[in-house]
C-alpha cells in the first residue's frame, strides 16, 4: 500500500521558505568600516609619530625648536615639497610613479627666473613656471598613456633630461630674481596672522586635493584605475586618457612647487628640487597611499611631510649630519612598507 506523498515534498504550502538576506552583503559593509578605521589609526598614528618628535625637539632645543620662527620655518619648507607630494599622491593612486618631479621643479625654476622671463615681471615668472611643470608633465603623460611606456622608465628620462637642460639653462650659475614683488612674498611682512603665504597656498592644495580625489568623478577614477585597470576600462572609464591627466596634475602641482621655492630661496638654480622625489614617494607611502596603487590618502601624505620636514629640522638643530638623515628615512620608508605588505596580506575585508 502505498503512502500518500506530504505536500511538503513537492514544495507546498508546509515549506517554510525562510526570509531573504539583507541587500547589502554584511562583508561589504564589514570592508568598508575596517578601510575607514585603518585610515584613521594611520592618521591617528602619524599624528602621534609628530607630537614625539615635537616632544623631542623640544627636549633637545626647546629654545630653537620652539622659536615661532622655527616653527614657521618647518611650515614654509613642508609647503614646497608637500605641493609636490599632493600631486605624486594622485599618481601613485592610480597605480604609477613620477621619478621626476625634483627635475621638474628645478627646470620650471630655472626657466622662470631667466632675465628675459623676469622682465614680464611677477605673473610671468609665475606663468612660466606653471607652464613648464605643465609642458613636462604633458610629455610624461604621453610617454606613459599614448606611449605605453613603464612609468619608471619614462619618468626616469624625464628625470635626467630636465636636469640637464636645467644645466644648460644656467650654465651651473645662481640666477638671482630681482623682481621685488616676488621676493617680497618670503619676507615675514607678508605673513597673514603669522602664517606664511606659502603656507597658505600649501593648505589651499591639501584641500583641493581632498576634495577632488574624496568628492569627485576625478578621484573616483583614479582609485579605480590603480585598483584595476582593466576592470575600469571595462566600466567605461577612458584610463588612457586619465593617466594623461594625472601626469599633467603632478607638472602642474611642480609648476607650482617651483613658484613657491623661488619665493623662498630668491634664485632658481639647477640643484632645485634635488631628492624631491624619494621625499614626496616616501611621504605619501607613510601616510598610508598603497604604492601598488588602488587607495590613496591626502590627509596622510600631508602628514608624511610634516614628519619628515620636523626630522630634518630635528636632525638640523642637532647638527647631526645628513646621512642620518637619509637612514632614519629609509629606516620609515621601510617600516611603512612592511605595514602595508601586512595590511595586504590580511586582505581589506
Amino acid at each position: 500500500m502505498t503512502q500518500p506523498v506530504s505536500s511538503a515534498q513537492h514544495g507546498g504550502p508546509d515549506k517554510v521558505v525562510p526570509p531573504a538576506p539583507a541587500s547589502v552583503p554584511p562583508s561589504k559593509g564589514r570592508g568598508l568600516r575596517a578601510l575607514g578605521v585603518r585610515a584613521d589609526v594611520r592618521n591617528l598614528s602619524l599624528l602621534g609619530v609628530l607630537a614625539v618628535l615635537i616632544a623631542v625637539g623640544g627636549f633637545t632645543e626647546p629654545d630653537a625648536f620652539l622659536d615661532t620662527g622655527n616653527l614657521q620655518l618647518i611650515l614654509t619648507q613642508s609647503s614646497v615639497i608637500g605641493v609636490v607630494t599632493v600631486g605624486m599622491t594622485f599618481v601613485i593612486t592610480s597605480g604609477g610613479i613620477d621619478l621626476s618631479v625634483g627635475a621638474m621643479v628645478a627646470l620650471a625654476s630655472v626657466w622662470a627666473t631667466t632675465l628675459a622671463t623676469q622682465e614680464y615681471g611677477f605673473a610671468g615668472i609665475l606663468f612660466t613656471a606653471v607652464l613648464v611643470g605643465l609642458g613636462a608633465g604633458l610629455v610624461n603623460g604621453l610617454l606613459i598613456a599614448y606611449g605605453r611606456m613603464v612609468p619608471f622608465i619614462a619618468t626616469l628620462a624625464m628625470l635626467a633630461s630636465a636636469r640637464g637642460l636645467a644645466l644648460l639653462i644656467t650654465d651651473g650659475k645662481t640666477q638671482i630674481v630681482t623682481v621685488q614683488s616676488v621676493l617680497d612674498l618670503g619676507l615675514p611682512d607678508s605673513y597673514i596672522l603669522g602664517i606664511p603665504p606659502l603656507v597658505m597656498v600649501f593648505a589651499a592644495a591639501t584641500v583641493i586635493g581632498w576634495l577632488v580625489l574624496n568628492r569627485t568623478t576625478f578621484g573616483r577614477r583614479t582609485v579605480a584605475v590603480g585598483g584595476n585597470a582593466e576592470a575600469a576600462r571595462l566600466a567605461g572609464i577612458d584610463v588612457t586618457r586619465q593617466r594623461l591627466y594625472l601626469y599633467l596634475l603632478s607638472g602642474l602641482c611642480c609648476g607650482i612647487a617651483a613658484f613657491m621655492l623661488i619665493i623662498l630661496s630668491g634664485s632658481g638654480q639647477n640643484t632645485n628640487g634635488n631628492l624631491y622625489e624619494l621625499d614626496a614617494i616616501a611621504a605619501a607611502i607613510i601616510g598610508g597611499t598603497l604604492l601598488s596603487g588602488g587607495r590613496g590618502t591626502i590627509v596622510g601624505s600631508v602628514l608624511g611631510v610634516l614628519v619628515f620636514t620636523t626630522i630634518t629640522n630635528i636632525f638640523a638643530l642637532n647638527n647631526l649630519q645628513s646621512d642620518v638623515q637619509q637612514i632614519a628615512k629609509g629606516a620609515i620608508i621601510v617600516a611603512a612598507v612592511l605595514v602595508q605588505g601586512r595590511t595586504s596580506a590580511h586582505g581589506e575585508t
